[in-house]
């Protein structure tokens, strides 16, 4: 018997168009296994996500750059045809920031975590996150924020080359702009073109000071705070591989023990009375030994999976638990257990693995994922050969492998490990 209500069946929500997003296939597997009926609103142009057996239908997404109001209608839309309530569970920030402004209109048809509506806005946006560590006293790098170009000559000067640069808001960057959520400038030029750009980002752009990688420096922690606001599931981990290498999203995770990083989640959270699923990186400064928060994600990371204990608890599973009105039950956390990526670390992926191991892509139980997703990852590598060889040949488009925040420049350059 599921210890999961599997009357209530759920809604993973993605807008951003990345149908190779694994940690949706996660969610997928990990609702589906317990027998909860999964309903995914995501692009499904080409996507593994759409070959698991646990998906019962694929839903068109909301267009880019859709209004709030043309999001909602989709919402609705998917939620009259599947007829009762569901937990509805958002794995980008975009999703996870409309749903937290429509919660009120969402209501009847989803169930959602109880907490006020700006507070998944104001955690994603870069500059309030800033100013969040501040008054909860959680280290966070250095940051300015300047009005004119001549405030960036001196905001350069004041924290020294070279100087992480991210855009407020980065999920509205525009698609095709060639504009990166966060890049890594080494000198005031540079910083001043960005500046000058703005207004087509959208949002405003942050000098930050830049905390250089290391061994043992990145770490990250995955945890539902419930009604009660108690961290639960989830956990404190390492990263031990980025892709692309030194400039991206995991690779290769370990979920290590780390008191400093859990109590410093546990607190932040608990302040500010965040409630429901988030994901949280941290980098370790190479001086002071601290850990700065980064990045607070209101909603599943990818590698979410990775802190499934001995019970099978995680992250999604403990949502879908808590809103149901079913206990959580705690099973015994498995340190030493990793998560990898196979098309991003194969190597990494044929391994022993004596802790324990989850495959981003593929399972004995669910192997169609993995097969479509190695055919479309070599069209892809051999479009990108083409390219770079210049012997373009006309191909049919494949979708983009790799989000605009997760591209080869900064969230990423700042916080990856080598």
């Amino acid at each position: 018997m599921s210890l999961l209500d599997i009357r209530v069946p759920a809604v993973l929500l993605r807008i951003d168009r990345n149908p190779f997003h694994h940690g949706t296939l996660g969610a997928a597997r990990s609702l589906g296994r317990s027998g909860v009926e999964v309903h995914v609103v995501a692009d499904s142009a080409g996507s593994p996500v759409g070959a698991s057996r646990y998906v019962r239908q694929m839903h068109p997404p909301p267009l880019p750059g859709a209004s709030p109001d043309d999001i909602l209608a989709v919402l609705r839309r998917v939620a009259g045809g599947i007829a009762r309530p569901a937990v509805l569970v958002p794995l980008d920030d975009a999703s996870a920031i409309a749903v937290g402004r429509m919660r009120d209109e969402l209501a009847p048809s989803y169930l959602l975590p109880s907490m006020p509506g700006s507070l998944a806005e104001r955690v994603a946006d870069k500059a309030e996150l800033a100013a969040v560590c501040a008054s909860t006293d959680v280290p966070h790098p250095t940051t300015l924020i300047p009005d004119s170009p001549a405030e960036v000559a001196d905001a350069m000067r004041r924290l020294g080359l070279p100087v992480v640069a991210k855009w407020s808001r980065p999920w509205l960057l525009p698609a095709g702009s060639g504009l990166r959520s966060t890049v890594l400038v080494r000198s005031v030029q540079q910083a001043r073109e960005l500046f000058l750009r703005t207004e087509e980002a959208g949002s405003r752009l942050l000098l930050q000071a830049y905390l250089s990688p290391g061994p043992d420096r990145d770490w990250f922690f995955h945890g539902y705070a419930d009604h009660s606001g108690a961290v639960r599931a989830g956990g404190p981990g390492r990263k031990q591989l980025a892709w692309p290498r030194g400039a991206g999203l995991t690779a290769v995770g370990c979920w290590t023990p780390n008191t400093q990083v859990q109590a410093l989640a546990e607190r932040l959270t608990g302040e500010l009375g965040y409630r429901g699923i988030f994901d949280l990186d941290f980098r370790r400064c190479g001086v002071t030994g601290r850990y700065h928060l980064l990045d607070f994600n209101p909603r599943a990371g990818a590698q979410f999976r990775l802190f499934a204990d001995s019970a099978g608890l995680d992250v999604v599973r403990a949502m879908h638990l808590d809103l149901t009105g079913r206990p959580l039950l705690d099973g015994v956390p498995m340190p030493g257990r990793s998560f990898v990526v196979e098309n991003y670390a194969p190597l990494a992926a044929l391994r022993t693995a004596p802790g324990g191991r989850e495959l981003a892509w593929y399972a004995a139980d669910d192997p169609s994922p993995a097969r479509v997703m190695w055919t479309q990852w070599c069209r892809h590598v051999s479009r990108r050969l083409r390219e770079r060889l210049g012997t373009t040949t006309t191909v049919a488009p494949t979708p983009p492998l790799i989000p605009r925040a997760a591209s080869p420049s900064l969230t990423d350059n700042e916080k990856a490990s080598s």
